[in-house]
């Protein structure tokens, strides 16, 4: 069978990659440190578990829900104020399957064939196949060292910006680890007003931030309201990755056109997940807040192991990631990365995965408790790598 040309889009999924080799070096008895994808090894809280297992006990529960409760819109938007200092509305508000599948939808409600949009580079890969499902052109913005890896919207030129669709802005930044500077969502706002661009930002690591920075929304800066939308996930800040809970939060007509487009291939999020969603909503942040603590254990874990066998790399300010420049001078970031699989047993991603700035660097994941992560950066240094 002959199948879509749309596929030719797509490289291929590079954490299938490392997981199949991962699997055929278990099986030969090597010790095995997966530092690459992105899933808490912490546990999910009691009371967001008891609150869905309760509500799969009601049969009424196992019908389609068709639209989202009232009472999860309603605690989105008490959550806003009181986490944010935002005020919202339901309008503003609606569920989706995780960022990754709101990001992946939320192109084809917004762009026609060809329609330019503006994506950072590197940046977590579905980001760009969003935009190649809906047909359009992907302009990347690099996220370089010079600018602390943060949007600069004076480096896009006039000419593309007067094009742009839309602009994708993540912070805390998956893969990089920056987050946002003072001042820094000002002039993206000032900078999707002056070209009317319609601004995404993906929020899924507000609760991750080191050092003493407060995560925030971008939601919250003067103007954001009127230029742009926001993802904001529940599944790193509760450990809930596999229920797929997250929502788009903003503007009432962007909200309305997605919903409009998901309604034709989706019947709603099954109602014990809503539950499970508005008791995490309702309840304590003081876990949150110990997990972010031990967060930054690991990277100063990390950090500082990479760095006493010769790494070069900055701490990473959020994030549950690190970011590293490849060591010795080394630029093939998938060749390191398989090399590093094979001779030390440590399982990291490719930056180059991540887009063409990225090449040059790999991600580690902080999926490991600090004494796990000695023993990786001990098996990095017997390898020689």
């Amino acid at each position: 069978m002959k199948f879509s040309k749309r596929l030719d889009r797509f490289g291929d999924e590079i954490f299938a990659a490392l997981n199949n080799r991962r699997m055929e070096l278990e099986k030969q008895g090597m010790k095995i440190y997966n530092m690459s994808v992105g899933t808490p090894d912490f546990t999910t809280p009691d009371y967001i578990k008891k609150a869905l297992a309760e509500a799969a006990l009601d049969d009424e529960n196992w019908k389609y829900s068709l639209r989202d409760l009232p009472e999860l819109l309603e605690a989105v938007c008490d959550y806003y104020e009181k986490r944010f200092q935002v005020k919202i509305t339901p309008d503003m508000v609606m569920s989706v399957y995780g960022s990754q599948e709101g990001m992946g939808h939320l192109g084809m409600a917004l762009c026609d064939e060809g329609d330019i949009v503006l994506l950072p580079d590197p940046c977590y890969p579905v980001f760009a196949a969003g935009s190649l499902m809906a047909g359009a052109e992907p302009y990347y913005y690099p996220l370089t060292e010079e600018h602390d890896f943060l949007p600069y919207v004076k480096g896009i030129p006039e000419e593309i910006a007067r094009k742009a669709k839309y602009m994708v802005v993540s912070l805390p930044s998956n893969p990089v680890g920056s987050i946002a500077t003072p001042g820094l969502y000002e002039e993206i706002v000032e900078f999707a007003g002056k070209y009317d661009i319609l601004i995404i930002h993906d929020n899924a690591y507000s609760d991750i931030i080191f050092d003493g920075a407060e995560g925030g929304s971008f939601l919250a800066t003067p103007g954001a309201g009127e230029v742009g939308v926001e993802f904001f996930s529940l599944s790193k800040s509760f450990n809930i990755t596999g229920a797929r809970i997250s929502f788009l939060i903003g503007r009432p007509d962007v909200i309305a056109a997605l919903r409009k487009l998901r309604s034709q291939i989706d019947f709603g999020m099954f109602l014990p997940v809503q539950r499970a969603a508005i008791a995490a909503l309702r309840g304590p942040l003081e876990g949150v807040r110990e997990q972010c603590r031990l967060y930054q254990e690991r990277r100063d874990t990390l950090c500082e192991g990479l760095r006493s066998i010769g790494w070069q790399l900055p701490n990473g300010k959020g994030t549950m990631f690190v970011w590293a420049k490849l060591p010795d001078g080394r630029t093939d970031s998938m060749a390191f990365c398989m090399e590093l699989m094979e001779k030390a047993g440590v399982i990291v991603t490719p930056g180059a995965s991540f887009g063409p700035h990225g090449e040059g660097y790999v991600r580690f994941a902080l999926v490991l408790p600090p004494e796990k992560i000695k023993e990786a950066v001990d098996s990095i240094r017997r390898s020689g790598l």
